[in-house]
C-alpha cells in the first residue's frame, strides 16, 4: 500500500503546480498496473485497447486506431497481441473487403468482466488504500470531470490539444 509523504519532504517536485503530482503518479500507477496485468498477459495498451472495444463494440481497424490514437503499424502489433490470445476477432468487413472490423471475442469479454477487474480494484486499493472513502469518492469525481474536459477537446477542432 502506498503511505502518505509529506509533501514538504518530496524531493525536488514543484509542489505548487497538480499536474507534475499527476504526472508522477502517472508513471508509478502504470508502473504498478503493468506488474498487476502482467500474469494476465496483459499491458496497459492492451487493456485500453480493450476497454476501447468493449465500450465501443465491433469497430473498424482504422477507426480503432484513431480511437485510440495509434499508428496503424503499432495497431497490428497491438491486434497481433490479442488476436494470439483470442481476445479479439478480425474478420472482413462485409460492406468492404479491404477493411477489417475488430471486436471483443468471449474470452476477452470474460477477462474485462472478471480478472481485469479484480486486478484494477487491487491496484486502486494499493495506491488510494490510505484515502478514506469518501475522499476516494471526491478524488474520482474530480479526475471524471477533468478526464471528461479534455476529450472534449480531443473531440473538437483542437487536434493539438491532444497531441501528445
Amino acid at each position: 500500500m502506498v503511505t502518505s509523504v509529506d509533501i514538504d519532504e518530496a524531493p525536488a517536485l514543484p509542489t505548487s503546480y497538480s499536474v507534475l503530482l499527476i504526472a508522477r503518479l502517472a508513471r508509478t500507477v502504470k508502473a504498478r498496473l503493468e506488474c498487476g496485468l502482467a500474469p494476465l498477459g496483459l499491458r496497459v495498451r492492451h487493456l485500453v485497447a480493450l476497454s476501447y472495444l468493449r465500450d465501443h463494440g465491433p469497430t473498424p481497424q482504422g477507426a480503432l486506431g484513431d480511437g485510440l490514437r495509434i499508428d496503424p503499424s503499432n495497431l497490428v502489433g497491438l491486434l497481433n497481441d490479442l488476436d494470439r490470445q483470442d481476445l479479439v476477432v478480425r474478420r472482413r468487413d462485409p460492406a468492404d473487403r479491404r477493411r477489417h472490423i475488430v471486436e471483443l471475442s468471449p474470452r476477452g469479454e470474460k477477462l474485462l468482466d472478471e480478472d481485469v477487474q479484480r486486478t484494477l480494484q487491487a491496484v486502486d486499493d494499493d495506491v488510494l488504500g490510505s484515502l478514506a472513502p469518501d475522499d476516494r469518492a471526491h478524488l474520482h469525481r474530480i479526475l471524471m470531470s477533468v478526464a471528461g474536459e479534455l476529450a472534449a477537446l480531443c473531440l473538437g477542432e483542437e487536434e493539438e490539444a491532444c497531441a501528445p
